[in-house]
């Protein structure tokens, strides 16, 4: 299976920069497998869409401050803060990355000194930092896109919106640098209202690289996902069995499909694990019965998990409808409920 037949136009008027005013205010398409029909809602009516017996899944995972702002020499570089390492060193992707060369110094905002100490692909650099990780942290802000476009001046301005709107509501383990985007639109109300009739069950899968990492093969099949870490506690997994023996399953996002799809596949089951998996066309869903998603970038695995989910063509209908509707795209866009 080609890459290319995962493209498709998006004009970038289309792309959100800021989220809705309110989390529940965006936009729900509702997409239905069978019958191929396409809805149009409100993501606060989401309730009139689940059917009695469906509960949720979410990915309970809690954004860093991992955006840093730097300066090497008289150079502006941008820094993702990917992992920390041992005492006193963290890997980063920097950009421009040809500006952090091996031995040099960088200059963090907020007076924080770092060197670099190693050099590794797709723009990746070790550094050793003279800051505790709460010093990071202060530094730091949202880890949002590159395609929101936040300049050096508007992320300072957007600083406490963003760190509070690129979370969910329902955060709770630190560990990301990207957030579980399908999360965003929920509000405290419609988490205890749903907890509440349906039911809501927690996992955590940290999201690093391997989420939004660009698929560079032409062919799907030699495409190889990065490595994230999940837990899924034993009461948890008990839960969601049980549940799932009678009732249909919505998976809130597509860290959580890679998540509980995995851990379907172990034997034996394990409440930490990793996962490498890449879901595209052909994947048999073991656990997913819906999901709830927002829209993706083309040519991505996200893009690709949910064409396996719904079918290429319904998905290539869907998105092509969202684009002439106005629909909102990415991170801080519109949501879809695929039933």
């Amino acid at each position: 299976m080609k890459l290319e037949d995962f493209s498709f136009h998006l004009p970038r008027e289309r792309i959100a920069r800021f989220p809705s005013e309110q989390r529940a205010d965006s936009r729900l398409m509702v997409v239905d497998r069978d019958s191929g029909g396409i809805h149009h809602s409100r993501f606060s009516r989401l309730e009139d869409w689940l059917d009695t017996g469906d509960f949720l899944v979410v990915n309970n995972t809690r954004v860093v401050p991992a955006r840093l702002f730097a300066a090497v020499g008289e150079r502006k570089v941008e820094l993702l803060w990917i992992r920390t390492l041992e005492a006193g060193e963290i890997e980063v992707f920097a950009r421009p990355a040809k500006a952090c060369v091996l031995g040099r110094r960088v200059e963090l905002d907020g007076g924080i000194l770092a060197r670099v100490t190693g050099i590794g692909p797709r723009g990746r650099r070790r550094l050793r930092v003279d800051a505790s990780l709460e010093g990071l942290r202060a530094a730091g802000y949202a880890p949002l896109p590159p395609y929101i476009k936040r300049s050096r001046s508007e992320a300072a301005q957007w600083r406490a919106f963003d760190l509070e709107r690129y979370q969910t509501v329902y955060s709770r383990h630190e560990g990301s640098i990207a957030a579980p985007t399908a999360g965003l639109h929920f509000t405290p109300d419609m988490i205890e209202r749903i907890r509440t009739r349906h039911g809501i069950e927690e996992i955590t899968l940290a999201v690093g690289p391997a989420t939004f990492q660009p698929i560079e093969t032409d062919n799907l099949e030699d495409h190889r996902m990065g490595r994230e870490e999940i837990r899924i506690s034993r009461e948890t997994a008990e839960r969601i069995t049980r549940l799932r023996s009678r009732h249909r399953l919505v998976a809130v996002g597509t860290t959580t499909v890679r998540s509980l799809e995995t851990w379907a596949l172990l034997d034996p089951p394990q409440e930490e694990f990793a996962s490498e998996l890449f879901i595209r066309p052909g994947f048999r869903f073991k656990l997913v019965d819906r999901l709830i998603t927002n829209f993706h970038l083309p040519e991505s695995s996200l893009f690709v998990l949910v064409c396996a989910f719904a079918g290429k063509d319904l998905m290539h209908k869907a998105y092509a409808t969202a684009v002439e509707k106005g629909y909102r795209f990415f991170s801080y866009g519109d949501a879809m409920l695929i039933r």
